[in-house]
C-alpha cells in the first residue's frame, strides 16, 4: 500500500528556559508527519530530535523528509537508517497508528500494531513531575503535588554542588513523606561528586534513583557505583538509542533504563527488545508534542514496570 506523505516543521516556546548540564533550552523544534492511505484515513507521527543526546539534528531530519516523494510505502518507512533514530520513530509511529486504525492486514506487522492503537488508555500511568533547577524547586513541587503527582524529578550538576546540596536538604524536608525524588545529573558529575550525591541520597531515604551521574564513557564506574550504594542508578544518556541500549544490556547492566523512545530509533525493534528482555524501564519525555507523547505512552502502558512513574510530567513547561 502507498501513503500520501506530508511533513510540517514546528516550534514550541518553553514557558521558562530549561537548564540542564547540556545547556539552556528555550525552544523545542521538531517535525509533524502525516500519512494518508488510499481510503483517506490519517496517521500522525512526530520527529523530535535531541542532538545533544545523540539523535540526528533537525536539519538532518528535514533532509530525510525532503528526500521522500509525496507517495511512500511501508518499505520506504522501514528502510530509514539507524543513524536517524528520531526519524525512525516518527515514521514508524505514524505508520503503526494508521495500520492500527485501518484494521487491515499489513502482513506480520499487523500483529504488533494491534497492541499500539492510538486509543490505548494510559490513565493507569503515574507521572514524574519535572521541577525547575536550583532553588525554585523548593516551592514549585506543590503544583505537581496538587495535581496528583507523587514522584518528582530535579536536575543537578547545573550550579555549584554546595548550593545544590543545601537546596536538596531543604527539598527533602519540604516534600511529604510519601513523595519520591529522582535526581538527574545528565552525565555532568565527577566520580567524587557522584559518590557524594549517592551518600547523601542513601541517608535521605526519599531518592528513587540517581540518573546518569557520570558520562556514558564511564560505564565501568557506573556499574561499580551501582553495587556500592543503596540508591539505584539509572542510565539515560548511556542508552539514548536502541543500539546503545542493547550494548549496555550486553555489557551487563541490569539496573534502571530511562528510555526516551522518541529518539531511541525503530519503535518496532524497541518493542521487540523490551519484550525479549525483562528490563526495568522508565519511559521519558523529550518535550515532544501530544502526537509523539501518545505513541510513547502507548508503549509505556504495554512495556513499563507498573511501580515506576513515567517521565512525562512536563506539560507545565510549555506556554
Amino acid at each position: 500500500m502507498t501513503y500520501r506523505f506530508e511533513f510540517h516543521p514546528y516550534q514550541r516556546q518553553f514557558r521558562h528556559p530549561l537548564t540542564t548540564h547540556h545547556g539552556i533550552w528555550k525552544v523545542r523544534e521538531g517535525i509533524i508527519l502525516r500519512l494518508v492511505d488510499e481510503k483517506g484515513r490519517v496517521g500522525w507521527g512526530e520527529i523530535a530530535p535531541l542532538p545533544w543526546f545523540g539523535s540526528e539534528t533537525l536539519e538532518q531530519a528535514l533532509t530525510v523528509c525532503q528526500q521522500f516523494p509525496s507517495q511512500i510505502t511501508s518499505t520506504d518507512i522501514f528502510s530509514i537508517p539507524a543513524e536517524f533514530p528520531a526519524c525512525q520513530f516518527g515514521f514508524e509511529s505514524a505508520w503503526e497508528g494508521l495500520v492500527a486504525r485501518n484494521g487491515e492486514d499489513e502482513g506480520e506487522s499487523r500483529i504488533e500494531t494491534e497492541k499500539t492503537s492510538p486509543l490505548l488508555p494510559n490513565s493507569s500511568l503515574k507521572y514524574s513531575y519535572l521541577l525547575p533547577t536550583g532553588e525554585a524547586a523548593l516551592t514549585s513541587w506543590q503544583q505537581g503535588w496538587q495535581q496528583g503527582d507523587r514522584t518528582f524529578k530535579w536536575k543537578i550538576g547545573v550550579t555549584s554542588m554546595e548550593s545544590e546540596l543545601r537546596w536538596f536538604d531543604q527539598l527533602v524536608q519540604a516534600l511529604p513523606p510519601s513523595a519520591q525524588l529522582r535526581l538527574d545529573a545528565n552525565g555532568g558529575l565527577t566520580r567524587n561528586q557522584a559518590e557524594q550525591w549517592l551518600q547523601v541520597a542513601d541517608q535521605a531515604g526519599i531518592v528513587e534513583f540517581l540518573e546518569q551521574p557520570l558520562p556514558p564513557q564511564e560505564f565501568a564506574a557506573l556499574r561499580a557505583m551501582q553495587d556500592q550504594y543503596k540508591t539505584a542508578i539509572a542510565l539515560d544518556e548511556s542508552v539514548a538509542t536502541l543500539n546503545q541500549l542493547k550494548t549496555c544490556y550486553q555489557q551487563g547492566w541490569r539496573g534502571i533504563f530511562v528510555i526516551k523512545a522518541a529518539i531511541a530509533g525503530s519503535i518496532t525493534q524497541l518493542r521487540q527488545f523490551c519484550q525479549a528482555h525483562d528490563i526495568d524501564v522508565v519511559f521519558s519525555s523529550v518535550f515532544e508534542t501530544a502526537i509523539a507523547r501518545q505513541a510513547v505512552l502507548n508503549l509505556a502502558v504495554e512495556l513499563s514496570h507498573p511501580h515506576r512513574a513515567v517521565g512525562f510530567g512536563v506539560n507545565h513547561w510549555f506556554v
